[in-house]
């Protein structure tokens, strides 16, 4: 009998390196839990509702900006809805690890780096849900408001921003128990989120507490989903800072080094 069909490394791999079936067993369980789910949507949206409908009339403007002050709020909660879900999106190989899946992965030809880009994508998903819904609320109540460039710029970098704390979920779910993982995070997360400015109003980057909370992962993120709502009716913008690029991918960086060595370290005990 050939011993060819018991190598792993003779079994086939999808186009590009990602396994449509471990991909697919991903996306089954993100959208399959509800509290997750829930806790990523509801409270993004309810947050934006409740802090919105105490913004009224001439405290609603942002100086000559096109967008009100309900869609820096929405673009605010957006943000922090979607780094929540694809952080336990990216988290969830925690639990991976307590049933042994990812030891099973050893014996398959799939890579620690493919690995983490299916992982990556299944966290794409659950942040694009959960940023869509939070930005239909803001449509749908017309407490929202901004120019059509500053929605789907703004949409867009929230999705794609988020993508580093999938990475982020990844690390921590190698470096925590599966019991602990998201009890450990969500608060490092709340803090992170007020050092980015999601909490708050925009943070003056001149002051003490700007300069610190710069070097924070959230806040490079924050300034560039923000950063079209800038625009005004002549078409202007407020000026870019490339540090609040290199901040994101600097992080983001950090975190898929991390994820990959965790995976490598985790993986070799087999």
């Amino acid at each position: 009998m050939s011993t060819a069909i018991l190598d792993p490394s003779a079994r086939p791999v999808a186009a590009g390196g990602l396994n449509r079936t471990v991909l697919g067993i991903e996306l089954s369980r993100v959208l399959r839990n509800r509290r997750t789910m829930i806790f990523t949507i509801i409270f993004p949206i309810v947050m934006f509702l409740f802090i919105s409908a105490q913004i009224t009339g001439e405290n609603d403007r942002m100086g000559p900006a096109v967008a009100n002050v309900g869609a820096y709020i929405m673009v605010s909660m957006a943000i922090y809805g979607a780094i929540m879900a694809t952080t336990s999106a990216g988290a969830s190989v925690s639990i991976e690890r307590a049933c042994g899946w990812s030891r099973q992965l050893r014996l398959t030809p799939l890579k620690p780096l493919p690995y983490v880009m299916t992982k990556v994508v299944a966290a794409l998903v659950f942040g694009v849900v959960a940023t869509a819904m939070t930005y239909a609320a803001g449509a749908l109540t017309h407490k929202a408001v901004m120019s059509t460039q500053g929605w789907w710029q703004s949409g867009l970098a929230v999705v794609l921003g988020s993508l580093v704390f999938a990475a982020l979920g990844l690390f921590m779910g190698y470096l925590l128990p599966s019991e602990n993982a998201m009890q450990f995070l969500g608060p490092i997360l709340a803090v992170l989120s007020i050092f980015g400015g999601i909490f708050s109003a925009p943070i003056d980057p001149d002051s003490g507490y700007g300069q610190v909370a710069a070097l924070t992962p959230i806040y490079g993120f924050s300034q560039i989903a923000h950063w079209p709502l800038s625009q005004t009716a002549a078409g202007a913008h407020d000026a870019f800072q490339v540090s609040w690029v290199v901040n994101l991918v600097v992080w983001g960086l950090i975190f898929v080094a991390g994820a990959i060595w965790r995976f490598r370290r985790d993986t070799a005990r087999v």
